[in-house]
Formats: structure tokens, C-alpha cells, sequence
């Protein structure tokens, strides 16, 4: 290894070949060279005295130092990235870049009429929405903010309960009106039920205490919940759905109601050291109004 410290540009590259596998499709992706990519995968082996990478007739193969690194970049990439929110948030006003994470139905369904209201009261403000059912670690900048359905437990975030957003079971009328209306969480085995292809801890505790929806018994499987309520609308089957969500679509019909209503805390959570940062304050209430408005339509 030698002693100059490699170029940040260089681990930028890296990741992009990483992530795409070949030097003409991270050139792309960046707007380089190939010969330019090239020489900074080169040049940040030289640094490093590392072999990161395989060559071959169909692209670039990481080797084991290279997915060990891989989180270290990824930890630079969110840090630079963190910077340049910061930077850019500095001058009259609220302005600059806030980075939110929220699930998948929450930032299609829910968010963006909120977004387009804060936009407009704050319009040098830019929002960048990554959406994720994983847990952003916000204490490595990954995010500013993050809509979570569980209580952080982390001192360094400050985290305020919006509610709780009850879920239902719903099927579109149409299927309904062929197939009938369950009179027992026992009679939905004789129906198209809609779930979750892999578990995880929660999906898990909802198939104990709702057997209908383990996976063999299931007839669309889906780990992204946009799809799971793009079959439930298009008259697919039986499937969950935010109750709040379904009361604006009246083609979509609640069954079951006393027998199935879990409901999932929603919490909007933020790094303690943005709390003085104007364009993260005026998010973060954007967000837990909306939020709560959404909540009181299912109640």
C-alpha cells in the first residue's frame, strides 16, 4: 500500500463498477470515459495494493477484497453525501437537499401530496426519497429523516409518534361479488389470499397470530407491498391493506373488520444534530401533520 491517500473520486468509481459490473456501464452511470474509469480502478488498486477486481470476457468480477471494502465506500459515499445536503442548505430561508426514507406504500401512496404542500410554502427546498422497507442507519447519515412503523431506540435521534396506522383485510368488489364475502377468518382458506413471499421478524409474528397468511396457503406472493396493492385493486384476491389507504378507492371493500385490525406505530425520526437545521424542522413537521391527517381518515 502506499502512502498517498487515494482519491474519493477513486472509491466513487469503485462502487459504480461494483454495483454495474462492467467500466462502460459505470462510465455511463457517471457521466466518464471508460479509459477514465479504468484508471481510477488502477490507480486506487496501486494505492490500496489490492486486487479488486477479475477481468473478463463479460465484465468485472469483485473479488473477496472487494466486497470486504464495499461497506467502507459505501460509508464515504453517504458521508459526502451527507456534506452536500449540508452545504447546500446554507443562505436565506429554508433551502437545500433533505433525504427522506419511507417504505414503499408510505412514499408512493401517502407522501408525495405532502411533499408537493411543503414545496410549495419552501420552493428552494429538494427532496430526495428513497423508498426502502429496511431501517436506514441514520446515525451514518444514509438519510435525514425516516418514517418508521417501529420506536427507534437509539439516544442520538430525536423520533415523535404520529400514530398508529390500522391495517384491514380488502379485496376489490368485483372479486368479492364472484367469489363472496367471508364470514370467518377460517373461510378465507377458500380464497385468493395476497402476502409476503420471504418473512421477517414482523411478517413472521403476523403468520402466528394469522395462519391464513403463511406462505403455503397463499396465491400471490410478493415482498414489495406495491405490488401486493396493485393485486388487491386489480380484483387478484384477499389481501392487507392500510386502512386509511383503501377508504380512498370505493371499488376496494373491508371484510372481516373485528376479526383483523393490527395496527403499525409510525414514528418520524431524525438525527438530534439536525434539529436546529431549518430545512430538516420544517420537514419533519411537514411529515408528522400529513402523517396524522392520513392516520384520521381511517379512524
Amino acid at each position: 500500500m502506499t502512502d498517498a491517500e487515494p482519491n474519493w473520486e477513486w472509491y466513487r468509481t469503485f462502487l459504480q463498477v461494483l454495483e454495474t459490473g462492467s467500466l462502460s456501464a459505470a462510465a455511463r452511470a457517471m457521466g466518464l470515459t471508460q479509459p477514465t474509469v479504468g484508471r481510477h480502478i488502477d490507480s486506487l488498486e496501486t494505492a490500496l495494493a489490492l486486487k479488486l477486481f477479475t477481468r473478463s470476457f463479460d465484465g468485472f468480477t469483485p473479488t473477496d477484497a472487494a466486497w470486504e471494502l464495499k461497506p467502507y465506500a459505501a460509508g464515504l459515499a453517504d458521508t459526502a453525501a451527507a456534506l452536500r445536503r449540508v452545504a447546500s442548505s446554507h443562505g436565506a430561508g429554508v433551502r437545500g437537499t433533505v433525504r427522506i426514507t419511507a417504505s414503499e406504500i408510505i412514499g408512493v401512496e401517502v407522501l408525495p401530496p405532502i411533499l408537493s404542500a411543503l414545496r410549495g410554502k419552501h420552493p428552494q427546498l429538494t427532496i430526495e426519497l428513497v423508498l426502502s422497507n429496511a431501517a436506514d442507519d441514520l446515525l451514518h447519515r444514509e438519510a435525514d429523516i425516516a418514517v418508521r412503523m417501529f420506536k427507534p431506540t437509539q439516544d442520538a435521534l430525536v423520533a415523535k409518534r404520529v400514530g398508529a396506522i390500522e391495517l384491514g383485510l380488502h379485496a376489490h368488489k368485483d372479486y368479492l361479488a364472484t367469489h363472496g364475502v367471508p364470514k370467518s377468518m377460517k373461510g378465507l382458506a377458500n380464497h385468493s389470499m395476497i402476502g409476503f413471499d420471504h418473512g421477517t421478524a414482523f411478517i413472521r409474528k403476523m403468520q402466528i397470530q394469522f395462519p391464513v397468511f403463511s406462505r403455503p396457503g397463499l396465491a400471490f406472493r410478493a415482498d414489495s407491498d406495491l405490488a401486493q396493492l396493485a393485486a388487491i385493486r386489480a380484483g387478484f384476491g384477499i389481501g392487507a391493506c392500510q386502512v386509511a389507504l383503501a377508504a380512498r378507492d370505493p371499488s376496494l371493500v373491508r371484510v372481516l373488520t373485528s376479526r383483523f385490525s393490527p395496527a403499525l406505530d409510525t414514528w418520524i425520526v431524525m438525527h438530534e444534530d439536525l434539529r436546529e437545521s431549518p430545512r430538516c424542522a420544517v420537514t419533519f413537521t411537514a411529515l408528522a401533520t400529513g402523517l396524522g391527517r392520513y392516520i384520521l381518515q381511517g379512524a
